[in-house]
């Protein structure tokens, strides 16, 4: 019949019509739900080692416009200004402890510096005072450090010293063989790693490369953590840092040190 032909084709596209408008309205949602969701933002801390010795790059290090942590070396000419400073700017301050390397010139390692060959009470010692020699410290890190970091009976006492104080360790990962935080663990201490190092090749256009490599670490290691350096390089990575942390704001925010941390459970016991 002609009538039921045309009002069965009038239900099959009214049938497709609706159809149509439920797929698109779907997507349209889908869509808006995509661009409403915010980007995930993670975290990465900038660490500036070798603050102390009036080295170049100082003061451009300390008036960068976002926060950092100021790791300086103790018993020399500026430790306790920059220290002063960079708290007084609201900077993180921890001790960048002299520790003793595979190899390397004795003048790079500064006065009061852990070696091996100390008694556990030096060990103790020079720990403790390096620690008093810089205020407002938090926590330490290594200075050099790779046959120290190491080295289980050294870095025990180091970290037993930052449990009494009740400070944090940065291991600096200038040994990939490093066992600190592994024995920062049995201590409960809070222990941090770094996984990048920024200005090791002294150019603005390959200290920028390493900044941008932030965000690729940030995927692997959250929170991500970089270390650059005051010194011949320091006006160079304090200009990279100030012209390119500002393009990395939408997926990453740059924090203290102090942030990232968490207290690790109690020492472990023997049974």
């Amino acid at each position: 019949m002609p009538g039921i032909r045309f009002r069965s084709r009038r239900l099959l596209v009214l049938t497709l019509l609706l159809a149509g408008l439920s797929i698109c309205t779907g997507l349209e949602g889908a869509a808006s739900a995509h661009v409403d969701e915010p980007p995930a933002v993670r975290k990465a801390a900038i660490i500036i080692d070798d603050l102390g010795n009036n080295m170049k790059g100082t003061e451009a290090i300390l008036d960068l416009p976002f926060p950092i942590t100021a790791a300086v070396m103790p018993f020399l000419p500026s430790s306790h200004s920059d220290a002063e400073k960079a708290f007084g700017k609201g900077h993180d301050v921890i001790v960048h402890l002299p520790m003793e390397p595979v190899s390397g010139r004795k003048s790079w390692l500064g006065p009061g510096v852990i070696t091996t060959d100390l008694s556990d009470a030096e060990v103790r010692k020079r720990v403790n005072a390096a620690i008093d020699d810089i205020p407002h410290a938090i926590g330490v890190n290594n200075h050099m450090g790779s046959k120290a970091t190491g080295d289980e009976r050294v870095m025990r006492l180091v970290m037993e010293v930052l449990r009494e104080r009740g400070l944090f360790f940065l291991d600096s990962h200038t040994n990939y063989r490093s066992i600190a935080c592994r024995e920062a663990k049995k201590a409960g201490v809070p222990c941090l790693e770094n996984h990048l190092f920024l200005d090791d090749i002294h150019t603005k256009s390959k200290v920028t490369q390493q900044i941008q490599l932030i965000g690729a670490h940030s995927k692997a290691h959250q929170p991500c953590i970089a270390i650059g350096h005051v010194g011949a390089k320091g006006e160079i990575t304090a200009s990279a840092l100030r012209d390119t942390l500002p393009k990395l704001k939408d997926t990453l925010s740059f924090v203290k040190l102090s942030e990232l941390y968490k207290k690790p459970p109690e020492p472990e016991t023997a049974p």
